[in-house]
């Protein structure tokens, strides 16, 4: 009974027209990516150790998983997610407060 209510059959059609208006009222934050891409390339080279850049790149610029990386560079998997985090770490604190 309640599946045959107009509200139900509506229910779907809401949640489609309020993504549709939020897509087309949201603030555009292009600026603010564009900003927060720049300080990152930056903290990057100036804010990590040369092991922590190394680690981070095979990681997320070259997909590769902590087992290849330690395998690579002659590591433990732990070493290589422990470096990992700290880098995560350092990069996060510098662009929290503005680098």
């Amino acid at each position: 009974a309640v599946a045959n209510t107009p509200f139900d059959t509506r229910a779907s059609e809401f949640a489609g027209d309020l993504t549709v208006w939020l897509r087309e009222n949201a603030e555009d934050n292009s600026e603010q990516m564009d900003r927060l891409k720049r300080n990152l390339r930056r903290a990057r080279v100036q804010e990590l150790t040369p092991r922590q850049r190394q680690v981070l790149a095979m990681y997320f610029d070259q997909g590769k998983n902590m087992a290849q990386i330690a395998g690579e560079l002659g590591l433990n998997r732990s070493t290589v997610s422990r470096t990992l985090v700290r880098a995560k770490n350092r990069l996060y604190r510098c662009l929290r407060y503005g680098f």
